[in-house]
């Protein structure tokens, strides 16, 4: 869903761009346009399959206040 979420408002920003006769936000050149689909896809897999994996060094990372499990004297 969030890729077509994603794929909408890209085009929707697009069109908007072209309406008001303003430069499209994007590299113009194919070695550009090719980065940033690849960094758009390491993205989408890291997302799905790093996080199915368990945090194993939760207790060590500090939350809010930035206080973690272990208590040092």
């Amino acid at each position: 869903m969030k890729t077509v979420f994603g794929f909408a408002l890209a085009i929707a920003i697009g069109v908007a761009c072209r309406l008001a006769g303003i430069p499209l936000p994007a590299p113009p050149a194919l070695i550009g346009a090719l980065l940033v689909v690849a960094m758009t896809v390491g993205y989408l897999l890291a997302d799905r399959f790093a996080s199915d994996r368990e945090a194993k060094m939760r207790a060590q990372c500090g939350g809010p206040t930035g206080d973690t499990q272990e208590v040092r004297s």
